[in-house]
């Protein structure tokens, strides 16, 4: 399972931090950082869903109100 995670339409309401660790508050620009994650273009950054916290990413990616965060299965379909 991965995470892909759009920082440029992130208007830092910060929900996905409540509901995952490895979201954390960026003060400074005013939205969240992806922790662990890579750049795969200018503004979305991936990464793999470690053991047992998957739930945590599918929650984090449900209550971003701008839908900002994706997340998909091992066969690449997403599911959140």
């Amino acid at each position: 399972m991965r995470v892909e995670f759009d920082r440029e339409t992130c208007i830092g309401m910060f929900q996905c931090v409540d509901e995952w660790e490895a979201f954390v508050k960026n003060m400074d620009e005013g939205k969240a950082d992806l922790v662990g994650a890579e750049e795969h273009d200018s503004d979305t950054f991936v990464l793999e869903v470690p053991d047992g916290e998957e739930l945590d990413a599918k929650f984090a990616a449900r209550v971003c109100p701008v839908d900002a965060i994706s997340v998909y299965d091992d066969d690449g379909e997403q599911i959140v």
